[in-house]
């Protein structure tokens, strides 16, 4: 007795026409179908590992994971002689209508896996987006947390956040600051400049790369006006602003060079002169 493999690849299963061959090509299929979502969430997961929260890229993950078994599902159904038409009908109809009402959502979980991917902010950076400032304090799959700095949290929709422009403070390493420093125009402007280049010079977190700058910027109605940029560490640049202001204002008093009120030369006329003299001596008489 000889054993014959295409005869036994042909023996029916007694479920309509399925037979024993195309149960196998199902189950191949199927198995494919598993490994490789197995291998893609794993290598997703590892690829996200410092750019996501352990949540999102979990769901993340999962969510290739059946999307890809759903896809070899699929394809391995007809192995069974099903027919897919009306399945792809009614998934038809069924997806129009989630569609309809689910616009958002799907634009919202489209433009996050954009930006998880883009990569144009992450968690702990300074940034602007839609009129909103603050820290990122959390990426999620359809929205973002952002934590202002007034300490009330704001949920953005990744939608909005993919589509506006993204102000990023710390994204480079070296963030630029400036002040206006108003002096007497009987102090020494050369003076004032050296002065405020040693107290620049003098501080830990002022980089001398790229170099700070101090300059007569313009001549105003009370004061010769400096102009001094100055660059710092992107994540400390507020508290070297704040620290760099109040010493180089002690530093140029204690030097005897003052920031000028606001003040008026006013000229009489001769006459008007004369009898505000005669009337000051008259009120001294008196």
């Amino acid at each position: 007795m000889t054993f014959n493999v295409t005869e036994v690849l042909e023996i029916p299963l007694g479920i309509g026409e399925i037979t024993v061959e195309n149960l196998l090509y199902f189950v191949v299929i199927f198995v494919v179908g598993l490994t490789v979502a197995r291998v893609v969430s794993t290598n997703v997961r590892r690829a996200l590992t410092e750019r996501l929260p352990k949540n999102e890229r979990e769901l993340l993950a999962k969510l290739v994971y059946y999307g890809i078994i759903i896809w070899a599902f699929v394809i391995a159904l007809p192995q069974l002689n099903f027919d897919l038409s009306g399945l792809l009908v009614a998934g038809g109809i069924a997806g129009l209508v989630i569609g309809f009402a689910s616009q958002s959502v799907v634009s919202n979980l489209v433009s996050g896996l954009f930006l998880m991917f883009e990569h144009p902010i992450k968690i702990g950076d300074n940034i602007n987006v839609a009129d909103v400032s603050g820290s990122v304090e959390d990426i999620r799959v359809l929205s973002t947390v952002v934590k202002m700095y007034d300490g009330i949290y704001v949920r953005i929709p990744n939608e909005k956040v993919f589509t506006s422009n993204i102000t990023n403070y710390v994204h480079n390493a070296a963030r630029r600051f400036d002040y206006r420093i108003g002096i007497r125009y009987q102090d020494d402007a050369n003076e004032a400049i050296r002065i405020t280049k040693d107290v620049i010079e003098t501080h830990p977190f002022a980089l001398k790369s790229p170099a700070p700058s101090v300059f007569v910027d313009n001549f105003g109605d009370n004061s010769v006006n400096l102009t001094v940029y100055i660059w710092a560490p992107a994540r400390n640049w507020w508290d070297v602003r704040t620290d760099l202001l109040w010493k180089i204002k002690q530093e140029l008093e204690a030097n005897g060079i003052e920031i000028p009120f606001p003040q008026r030369t006013v000229w009489f006329a001769d006459g008007l002169e004369v009898k505000n003299r005669t009337a000051e001596k008259k009120g001294k008489e008196e």
